[in-house]
């Protein structure tokens, strides 16, 4: 079946790793980055079309690293997210 993910009318507080520093965030209609300090991407939310990064559809209620940049030894800088999509600039 479909995951549900759940819809926050207001502002919810959200969990990530322990040592993680936000520098940049970027909402999209149905997903949210957030870019930390030591560069690394983390996304969740709707993924139907694969924009949170992670290489397949698959919709997360919980932040996900995007171990893609990490791999290709990418720090990324600033993130946008669109309706549909997530730009990177690495």
């Amino acid at each position: 079946g479909a995951a549900f993910i759940s819809i926050q009318a207001f502002p919810a507080l959200l969990d990530l790793p322990q040592d993680l520093e936000v520098s940049a965030v970027s909402c999209g209609s149905r997903h949210t980055a957030v870019v930390t300090r030591g560069g690394e991407l983390y996304t969740w939310g709707w993924g139907k079309y694969g924009q949170l990064g992670h290489g397949n559809n698959l919709s997360s209620d919980q932040a996900r690293r995007v171990e893609h940049l990490v791999a290709k030894g990418l720090r990324v800088e600033e993130v946008v997210c669109g309706p549909w999509t997530t730009y990177v600039r690495v």
